[in-house]
């Protein structure tokens, strides 16, 4: 087992807390929402999961033997990509918000 520093103490919150929105938001709800609001709440949904990803990924990068060189090339390609996946729905849901307020 190898030695945590605070990183990955921070990364293992993180993913519970990743944890805690996506249950939040599968919450069902009693009122009818319109497209605009599920699309966000989508968009969030994806967050989560992406970063959730992405922790795991960075957690079995430091349980995985060192010999092992291709598994921890696509553990270190899937915490690119999801990191970037993440940032991409942080970024669109502010702009999907500016572009639901628009007036056509």
């Amino acid at each position: 087992m190898p030695n945590l520093s605070w990183h990955d103490y921070l990364n293992i919150l993180s993913f519970v807390a990743a944890i805690a929105g996506l249950l939040l938001l599968l919450q069902p709800r009693q009122k009818k929402v319109d497209e605009i609001v599920e699309t966000e709440q989508s968009l969030l949904k994806m967050t989560f999961a992406y970063w959730m990803v992405y922790c795991t990924a960075i957690g079995l990068q430091k349980i995985v033997l060192p010999d092992w060189d291709i598994l921890q090339v696509n553990l270190r390609l899937t915490a690119i990509f999801s990191y970037f996946l993440t940032f991409s729905c942080l970024l669109c849901l502010p702009l999907h918000r500016l572009s639901s307020r628009q007036v056509v």
